[in-house]
């Protein structure tokens, strides 16, 4: 995974370890168990926290992305589909190209499984990137 020239790579305040469980998966399912910033770094996984759009376009030009969408999940903007989407969500799913998530507003629970099979849940809120290496399993 190459590295962004330009971004101040910073910790996810809020990553720990889970396992799969059933529910509601917007709720925290708080193990307890807090993730160190250097484990992420390990797994190859990258988070940033940025103030615009300016510096994802940034990290996106650096990084040679060639894709990009947006999506809003909320009841608002998705009405009846709303509950059916978010749990298209919860399916693990491996990614041929590096996955990058930026939240522009609100907030979501992102799901990465470890290369020992550990279950880590990671918390993210408006302003933060996370950028997920190739063929990494995640929810």
């Amino acid at each position: 995974m190459r590295r962004c020239a330009t971004c101040k790579i910073s910790a996810p305040l809020h990553a720990r370890l889970t396992e799969l469980f059933q529910g509601d998966q917007r709720l925290p399912h708080d193990s307890g168990k807090l993730v160190d910033p250097e484990y992420l770094s390990n797994l190859g996984i990258l988070h940033y926290n940025f103030s615009s759009i300016d510096d994802v376009n940034r990290i996106a030009k650096d990084r040679d992305y060639k894709n990009r969408d947006e999506i809003t999940i909320s009841p608002s903007t998705l009405g009846d589909a709303y509950e059916s989407k978010v749990k298209t969500f919860f399916h693990e799913h491996l990614h041929e190209d590096e996955e990058i998530r930026y939240i522009m507003d609100g907030n979501g629970y992102f799901d990465v499984r470890s290369k020992d099979d550990a279950w880590v849940r990671i918390l993210l809120e408006k302003g933060d990137v996370r950028a997920l290496p190739v063929t990494f399993g995640s929810c």
